[in-house]
């Protein structure tokens, strides 16, 4: 007892800070030696380029709402370059951006390994790098034949035109066109060939030790399209990116390739290529015959890297200086860089952070390699790389976290099709309030995001470091885009990030797993006609998957009837008649329907429910890519004769008292709210996953048609992989000596593993003592069971999963602490 009052007048204490709900074990900081827990932002960061991934995904994918894409319906993977990144928030691949990306997550892994590895996070990194590496290596056909483009940019870039997840792309992309191969091109660009030749000779760099003969195909092809890129010396031939990355020049890139191929070959005819052709040709300022040092690294700009890596290698003090006058034109601003009034370095208004972190990647590397015997210089360009990347996180004026999924509050608009979940193709109103987004049909289009992007860098505030997330639309690209190039150098400078400030740690049980936020599966049903001896029903049977988005063949739903007055006239169900009248799709056609019956239903031990069942021959057809194929319309009718042997049925048909009835009169539209009707019944492949059955049977949450995969194993959890700084602990310890949050994890108790009210349900969240009130009495009890100093029974234990989150831990008392004191409004909340 004497131990449980301690407890709970800490807790107590602490409370009186508090100004928010109780944060997750995803969402709390990390105060160190850093403001930020960077160990978390690049596991993230992670997890994003694992959303990105295209085609049959790895054992290793962590994300649990996504699936294999680009598949056809035998299962098998179409592209011409299987795997491989998507681009941003559409399904382009592109050689030149994965290039791109993959060398800049090389870089910053070759250069910061050990920080990587100590923070469990290598073989994440390693494994995501080469998924990049391995598209970059496919794309490269030989003799000088390099894919550029894989996707439907052919007829107006009608990739930008659909709107729907990656797992189900192919199959809209199969109605346009009528087959399952997308469109690919191959070009001759010495910009693309260039970064693959890098990207690939920083592959064989990481990975000559571990998977020698991959490596050395990496650094074979590395070679040759360093010769292709050198012997074209173009940029123009763009083919599918055009519009979208129009390379303007090759030197840079070139000189880049130039430097990895030495370092991984020790070949100095690259050294020699360098100061003959291009260090001569060096792009410079407008007007000026001074070197190029503006603008910032990117994808179509890697003058300033390409000079790192000469200067790096050869110590060339003249450019050894050009690195720091690039760096101080950034710090200083003036010309081209803008500040806003609340510190980022603003270049312009494409991807403004994806270039101040990129730059900021440069500044940390020279820092602490270049630069490091100059202290003063080394401090001057850390804390200023430090300031743009905890401007990332929430250090300005908007206290807004432009990387997804961490702080307290992020841009609620994001441009990307699979994290939205959208099943109409509809997507103008995402991130508004739903009050925003009813059209003048009566539709309620979707608002809310099926999924969290966690780790995505998004594009970023304007001039003057405003974000107005009430008036940013998805459509405002350059505010909402999320791109694998925003997040490459930010990704290397994270690498240094965690060496320079180390102190925070990867997330256990990151990623969470998602809940479906709606009915994945839906039947919506209004009256098409009625009368003394027939019901005859327009039904839409809907495909809304997100978790993850996913076709099936096997769908059927039911129409349940009484037929007790029949009865009462002498009449039988031999008398009943189930048809189909019209539908979508014809005979023959995927998504075409049988409507029979009636057949019996045995939950009713009267025996007087029937049902008609509605069955799709392939409902591969209803599909969510779009308005008319999310849903397949049937119409059907149930009746009995007008009269029987001259005898009218007058009286015999009532369909008031049939269990699937109720409701269909009162709606008038199929796209309005109350004709989704639960007194349908859906089923996929077998198992019910929508409605109610006339005997109270309802979907069970733990046994869906298509369950999400398992949680993977992380290198946290295995004693090999602990670095000495325990990073398996959670990062919401409270024991950490430098942070104020007060800890989510409050105790270690012993926690229930299942159910904590086994199948009581709760009868008031929070009343854990059963007197119909929720006060400090309710929190002492709590605690005292959590300390093993008294029991709860199964009600009690139910009442106090104020999480609902199926087990009982400190975090529920401190959540029930936090609603006792008023600082939360309502119970139960979720992690």
């Amino acid at each position: 007892m004497k131990k449980a009052i301690a407890f709970i007048s800490g807790l107590v204490m602490c409370a009186a800070a508090l100004t928010a709900p109780v944060k997750s074990a995803q969402q709390v900081e990390v105060k160190a030696a850093g403001d930020y827990n960077y160990a978390e932002a690049l596991q993230k960061s992670m997890f994003f380029y694992e959303v990105q991934q295209s085609g049959k995904l790895p054992e290793w994918n962590s994300v649990p709402w996504r699936a294999d894409s680009m598949v056809n319906e035998d299962g098998k993977e179409t592209d011409i370059v299987p795997g491989g990144w998507f681009d941003a928030g559409d399904h382009f691949k592109f050689a030149h951006t994965n290039a791109y990306s993959a060398s800049m997550m090389a870089w910053g892994y070759l250069q910061y390994k050990d920080a990587v590895d100590k923070a469990g996070l290598g073989e994440t990194y390693r494994n995501n790098l080469q998924w990049g590496l391995d598209f970059v290596n496919g794309c490269y056909l030989g003799d000088g034949k390099l894919v550029g483009t894989i996707g439907d940019f052919e007829g107006g870039s009608t990739d930008h035109n659909i709107w729907c997840s990656a797992e189900v792309y192919l199959r809209k992309h199969h109605l346009n066109s009528g087959d399952w191969d997308r469109p690919y091109d191959t070009i001759k660009n010495s910009s693309t060939a260039a970064l693959c030749a890098a990207a690939l000779a920083e592959g064989y760099l990481v990975f000559k030790d571990e998977q020698p003969d991959k490596a050395a195909t990496y650094l074979k092809n590395a070679k040759e399209l360093f010769e292709y890129a050198d012997k074209w010396r173009d940029a123009k031939d763009v083919g599918g990116m055009s519009g979208m990355y129009n390379t303007s020049s090759w030197l840079d890139d070139c000189m880049f390739a130039a430097g990895w191929l030495y370092k991984a070959t020790g070949d100095k005819s690259y050294i020699d290529k360098i100061e003959k052709d291009y260090l001569p040709n060096f792009p410079t300022e407008n007007q000026s015959t001074d070197p190029k040092f503006t603008w910032g690294l990117c994808w179509d700009d890697t003058c300033q890297a390409a000079v790192y890596l000469y200067a790096d290698i050869t110590g060339n003090d003249e450019w050894k200086a050009h690195v720091a006058k690039h760096i101080n034109h950034w710090i200083e601003g003036g010309g081209d860089i803008k500040y806003t009034g609340d510190g980022l370095a603003w270049l312009f208004q494409w991807g403004c952070l994806r270039h101040a972190t990129t730059t900021a990647w440069l500044a940390l590397l020279a820092a602490d390699d270049m630069f490091k015997a100059d202290t003063a210089k080394a401090e001057k360009f850390r804390t200023w790389a430090k300031s743009q990347m905890d401007y990332c996180f929430g250090d300005n004026s908007m206290k807004m976290s432009y990387v997804l999924g961490m702080g307290d509050k992020n841009p609620t608009a994001i441009h990307h099709r699979t994290a939205s979940g959208i099943h109409d193709d509809h997507w103008n109103e995402l991130g508004k309030p739903k009050a925003a987004a009813a059209s003048g049909s009566g539709e309620n289009w979707q608002t809310e995001y099926a999924h969290t992007l966690y780790g995505a860098l998004i594009g970023g505030p304007d001039s003057s470091g405003n974000y107005d997330d009430a008036k940013i639309s998805v459509s405002d690209y350059q505010y909402t885009e999320v791109a694998i190039d925003y997040n490459a150098g930010y990704t290397a400078a994270l690498c240094a990030m965690i060496a320079d400030y180390p102190g925070g740690k990867i997330l256990e049980n990151f990623p969470p797993k998602e809940e479906p936020k709606w009915a994945e599966w839906e039947v919506a049903a209004i009256l098409n006609g009625s009368g003394d001896s027939y019901t005859e029903v327009k039904a839409w049977a809907m495909n809304h998957t997100a978790w993850p988005a996913r076709v099936a063949k096997d769908i059927s739903y039911r129409y349940y009837f009484n037929i007790e007055e029949l009865t009462k006239a002498g009449l039988s169900v031999d008398n009943v008649k189930v048809e189909a009248k019209s539908q979508q799709y014809k005979e023959g056609e995927q998504g075409f329907a049988t409507v029979e019956g009636p057949f019996k239903y045995d939950g009713d031990a009267t025996g007087n429910t029937y049902y008609a069942e509605i069955k799709f021959a392939d409902g591969r057809a209803i599909q969510p890519t779009g308005q008319s194929e999310h849903r397949d319309e049937v119409q059907f009718r149930v009746s009995i004769p007008d009269a029987i042997d001259g005898k009218p049925t007058t009286g015999a048909w009532d369909p008031t008292n049939d269990w699937s009835y109720e409701g269909i009169d009162k709606a008038d539209s199929l796209k309005s709210a109350d004709a989704l009707n639960p007194h349908f019944t859906m089923y996929v492949d077998g198992k019910l996953v929508w409605g109610e059955e006339p005997d109270g049977t309802k979907p069970d949450p733990t046994a869906t048609e298509n369950p999400q995969p398992t949680e993977p194993k992380t290198e946290a959890t295995t004693e090999a992989t602990k670095p000495a700084t325990e990073a398996t602990k959670p990062a919401t310890e409270a024991t950490t000596a430098a942070t104020t949050e007060p800890s989510a994890e409050v105790s270690n108790a012993t926690t229930e593993p299942t159910n904590p009210g086994g199948n009581v349900p709760a009868t008031k969240y929070g009343d854990v003592t059963l007197d119909n009130e929720v006060d400090i009495v309710d929190v002492v009890a709590l605690n005292k069971f959590l300390l093993g100093v008294s029991d709860l029974n199964e009600q009690k234990r139910a009442n106090a999963d104020v999480q609902n989150d199926r087990k009982l831990d400190g975090n529920d008392a401190l959540v029930l602490l936090k609603y006792v004191l008023g600082i939360i409004k309502e119970v139960p909340q979720s992690k």
